[in-house]
């Protein structure tokens, strides 16, 4: 849930929005990502108008209420103008009229203006409600970017996931969040991580405590967010474990719907952990470039044990004859 206040502080400067009237409804909530210009409302056909969207004035409304009697602007603005309209923004910097004004003030509509064209404005704004209303979670572990692959490390508490993410930066890979990853899934099925404002550039390492990667590190070692390209789950090594050595399975964990490559790694003193990361990501970087290394030995063994049993039948009908 978003209100036109968090709305306002967030994305006003972005936006050019400078608060008109209807201040009092600052805390209306915003509840979608429809955006309606009124057009065909003003003129009386209401069929498919919707009062529970943020609302757009371009030059093309302003000029048509302004051809309007005081009486018929009223009359044409009342019915689209309820108190459930979350808040109107006039594009252009034009002047509202003073019925808008009005009838913001009595229903506490918050009235915005801004510099930007209708078009501009729009699109601006389309893509900022799109983000803060993609489908959302938070889940554990390291989110870095390894070779402009972004690589979710998990595991259990103390596995070494904060200090493998170290190891990355310090071969100049980017940190995107510790401990706790927010994920968005955007349109086009993108999963895209990021880290909470309090802890963003923060690594705890056990025994150090809390740095931060940027000053350590400098800019280039960090970056705000990053697709979740794979996920790598690091675990203490289990003798009793079977670990898979030739790569032909492939797994995948399902995140807000979408499959994400998924690889888990044991980890026992002597194994160079963050050599193995960067191995993961390179050799699955091949994978989706048409190269498998797995699929291809394969092949090749099987191509090496039929030619065998090929030969072994020709010295068995050799000998019969």
């Amino acid at each position: 849930m978003l209100t036109v206040k968090e709305f306002y502080s967030k994305h006003g400067d972005v936006c050019n929005l400078e608060l008109y009237a209807g201040r009092s409804g600052l805390l209306k909530s915003i509840k979608g990502l429809e955006i309606e210009r009124p057009g065909l409302a003003l003129s009386g056909f209401l069929k498919g108008h919707s009062d529970k969207r943020v609302m757009v004035f371009g030059r093309v409304e302003m000029e048509y209420i302004r051809k309007l009697s005081r009486k018929e602007r009223l009359e044409r603005l009342n019915p689209i103008l309820s108190k459930r309209v979350p808040m109107i923004i006039v594009s252009r910097r034009l002047i509202p009229f003073k019925e808008i004004i009005e009838i913001c003030n009595k229903e506490k509509i918050p009235l915005f203006r801004t510099k930007l064209t209708t078009a501009k404005f729009m699109s601006k704004l389309t893509v900022i409600l799109s983000d803060e209303f993609c489908p959302t979670m938070s889940c554990h572990g390291t989110l870095v970017e390894t070779f402009g692959v972004g690589v979710l490390i998990q595991g259990d508490s103390s596995v070494g996931k904060s200090e493998t993410a170290l190891g990355l930066i310090e071969r100049r890979h980017r940190l995107i969040s510790d401990d706790v990853v927010i994920v968005k899934k955007k349109e086009g099925s993108e999963l895209i991580g990021t880290g909470p404002e309090l802890t963003r550039h923060l690594l705890e390492i056990r025994g150090i405590g809390i740095i931060n990667v940027a000053h350590l590190y400098g800019a280039v070692c960090i970056s705000e967010s990053s697709k979740i390209d794979i996920i790598v789950k690091l675990e203490e090594w289990d003798d009793q474990h079977f670990y898979d050595r030739v790569g032909l399975e492939e797994k995948y964990f399902e995140i807000l719907g979408e499959k994400v490559p998924y690889f888990i790694m044991p980890v026992k003193p002597g194994r160079d952990v963050v050599l193995l990361l960067e191995t993961i990501v390179l050799n699955n970087r091949l994978k989706g470039m048409g190269y498998n290394s797995a699929k291809e030995f394969n092949v090749k063994l099987l191509e090496t044990i039929t030619h065998r049993q090929n030969l072994q039948k020709k010295k068995k009908t050799a000998v019969k004859i």
